[in-house]
């Protein structure tokens, strides 16, 4: 399942990717488009390290990254999906939850890290 999720994020990444460089250059202000490129790097990065926690899980399942993979994802949708939001010109005060998306990005990321280091001992 895990890795199925990171594949959908992957393909959606690419797909507003293509949407932000093709279908939005024309209709965007130079500072929207920085928005959106700023989300689809975030989405497709931190959806890469979504896939290798899926092939993590499959070959060390005694660590659990279940929790580190839901606060990425919904990390994810608050972080690039704020700046995308604001990117098609809705209110910036939007842009008050980008900060808490990537807080949760990064607190999967530790708790990823505080896992790995009780496993290890």
């Amino acid at each position: 399942m895990w890795i199925g999720i990171a594949a959908i994020n992957l393909a959606i990444a690419v797909i507003l990717g293509a949407f932000g460089a093709h279908g939005l250059k024309a209709r965007a202000s130079v500072e929207q488009l920085g928005w959106w490129q700023t989300a689809t790097d975030y989405f497709f990065y931190h959806s890469l390290g979504l896939l290798v926690l899926g092939v993590i899980a499959k070959v060390l399942p005694e660590l659990s990254i279940k929790p580190s993979f839901l606060l990425i994802q919904v990390g994810i949708l608050f972080f690039s999906g704020s700046l995308y939001i604001m990117a098609f010109g809705l209110p910036r005060i939007l842009g008050a939850i980008t900060p808490i998306g990537g807080a949760l990005m990064i607190a999967g990321w530790l708790v990823l890290a505080w896992n790995a280091f009780k496993l290890s001992n």
